[in-house]
């Protein structure tokens, strides 16, 4: 096997594994169901490196997003996916993540439950992750 066949298993296993251990956001037990998997936007991201710009972002999203959307942005069982169509620029736009992070959301599209106001995040902060998902999307062609 190619070295970089052996370090892209060794990261879509890990990818996987992590997804496993997440913990959940919502306390209303309504969750739908979404079995986290690798999907080819996690590739196409491996295979298109992060422009460095975006790195504060990934990281900021990491630490106060990535427990309920997952890595990436793919969802886990306790938050949907954020690189979805339904998360386009078109119909959630910048300022919608902006509300998001800073009043909390109903749940509407999803059954995850509500998702709380993120304390701790500030505008700055929002506006370094929309950043980086909307990079996350247009890897997977949503635009």
């Amino acid at each position: 096997m190619k070295p970089q066949c052996i370090q892209l298993a060794t990261q879509v296993i890990v990818l996987s594994l992590s997804s496993l251990f997440l913990s959940g956001c919502s306390d209303s037990g309504s969750n739908a169901q979404h079995t986290a998997s690798v999907s080819p936007t996690v590739i196409a991201a491996q295979d298109n490196p992060l422009p460095e710009e975006l790195k504060e972002g990934e990281t900021t999203f990491n630490n106060f997003c990535s427990r309920c959307h997952g890595p990436q942005g793919q969802g886990t069982e306790n938050g949907p996916p954020l690189v979805h169509k339904i998360y386009e620029p078109n119909h959630h736009g910048d300022m919608a993540f902006q509300r998001a992070a800073s009043l909390g959301v109903r749940a509407h599209h999803w059954k995850f439950g509500n998702m709380p106001k993120i304390e701790g995040v500030t505008p700055e902060d929002v506006t370094k992750i929309i950043g980086y998902v909307r990079w996350l999307q247009r890897q997977a062609g949503i635009s």
